[in-house]
């Protein structure tokens, strides 16, 4: 046989009459050899392959096992491993700084390549999970996130635990670093306001100046102290807003803002055209009036375009409830949705409403003397949901059923059915 791979050669026994060399026909055509896949389809079965759900450590450590299969993989696998971090400990984060920071000092411009690696290749940045441990570690987040922004000019979604402050100094980096534009989401943010500041001078509005494509925003405020509010109730007048220049948020589409019933940030929105806003949770501070206030302000003003509303209150000891607005409806000509928060309110309509879906904390006896004065005028009403009761399991005995916020459920659900609606618990379950 020769050494060809393609041609096979039968040589005659060395006693035969006849010497030659035959060659060996293959009686089916020979299967042609398999392309290689492109770079740019193993970087997708690889971003496939490393969706994990959140908290799947194992998952987590077998990605990083990918690197080890050869040095091919390891290129195609490494951004996308980079792509999302999740990070849970403050250790954590120092490790990952110190790898971009010496990955950026090893980086040769030279090579044509914008930016170094991993930064550029991280998208998704989650420290919503990373507990306060004390103030030391607050202040050594602080240090490590300002030197980290710099070094990751393609993030897009950023999270962060609401119980950490960011510095003016953090906020300043994520805004002025390169690529500030791209960001996406920003998450879990908790925002103390400065005192007797301008919209201008808030960190916050300046950080929003860079980000014209930000589509989701949530932002966590510190409440309302009682000496705070007699100080709010003293000011005559917000301040003047004349030489203000509105925020440019044309793709801002999701929107949080807890535990804030005025602000510079606040009042920057409130001034600023928001075309895409559909969706706002909020706090409602009914009982404090305008200005100083900006809660129902803020929905009456941005209220025509949404079509979800939800009103909610962080849950903190001693849990302060304030009331809601009872226009929430008219306001919101368009909602299909409506989250309500307890006190509820005495919800006012005067023409019929296209909601589809309300939720309130529990069913009370009270408040089915207004929602039933609102049935005739919500045709297209499907669903009432009770976001903070559970339905009993199955096994229970029917005395315990009827008794208590079960009793009363139940009776709603009989009383709903009559109009076609129905009645879920928080896990949007039926009874059954």
């Amino acid at each position: 046989m020769s050494s060809a791979e393609t041609t096979i050669f039968l040589r005659p026994r060395p006693y035969a009459k006849f010497a030659g060399t035959l060659i060996l026909l293959p009686l089916l055509p020979r299967p042609k050899p398999l392309k290689p896949l492109p770079s740019e389809i193993w970087g997708q079965i690889m971003a496939l392959a490393f969706a994990r759900e959140v908290g799947d450590l194992e998952t987590a450590r077998w990605s990083w096992s990918v690197l080890t299969v050869c040095k091919s993989f390891q290129e195609i696998a490494l951004p996308s491993l980079y792509t999302s971090i999740r990070l849970t400990g403050i250790s954590s984060l120092e490790k990952f700084y110190n790898r971009l920071h010496i990955a950026d000092q090893k980086w040769d411009s030279i090579r044509r390549i914008p930016y170094s690696s991993p930064g550029r290749w991280v998208q998704t940045l989650d420290l919503s999970e990373l507990l306060f441990e004390g103030h030391a570690q607050a202040v050594l987040l602080d240090s490590l996130l300002t030197q980290l922004f710099p070094l990751t000019p393609f993030l897009s979604d950023l999270s962060i635990n609401p119980s950490f402050v960011l510095s003016r100094r953090a906020l300043t980096s994520l805004a002025q670093r390169e690529g500030s534009t791209r960001l996406r989401s920003i998450s879990g943010f908790s925002y103390v306001p400065p005192l007797l500041s301008l919209p201008d001078e808030d960190p916050f509005v300046q950080l929003l100046r860079h980000c014209p494509n930000l589509e989701v925003l949530v932002i966590v405020g510190q409440g309302l102290d009682p000496t705070e509010l007699e100080l709010e109730s003293g000011r005559a007048e917000l301040p003047s807003m004349t030489t203000f220049v509105p925020l440019n948020l044309p793709k801002l589409g999701v929107m949080t803002l807890l535990s804030m019933h005025s602000s510079p940030l606040m009042l920057a929105l409130l001034n600023s055209p928001l075309p895409r806003l559909r969706k706002l949770t909020i706090t409602p501070y009914e009982d404090i009036p305008y200005p100083a206030s900006l809660v129902s302000e803020f929905i009456t003003i941005h209220g025509a375009a949404l079509t979800s509303l939800s009103l909610f209150t962080p849950k903190s000891w001693p849990t302060r409830l304030r009331p809601s607005p009872d226009n929430l409806l008219i306001c919101g000509p368009n909602l299909n949705h409506l989250s309500l928060e307890s006190p509820l309110p005495a919800l006012i309509l005067t023409e019929k409403h296209n909601l589809q879906i309300l939720s309130i904390p529990r069913p009370k006896a009270d408040f089915w003397r207004v929602f039933e004065r609102l049935l005739p005028l919500l045709p297209k009403l499907a669903v009432l949901r009770a976001r903070d009761v559970r339905w009993l399991r199955k096994g229970i005995s029917l005395v315990a059923q009827e008794a208590g916020v079960q009793g009363e459920m139940r009776e709603w659900q009989r009383r709903l059915s009559r109009w076609g609606i129905r009645l879920v618990d928080a896990d949007w379950k039926e009874n059954e």
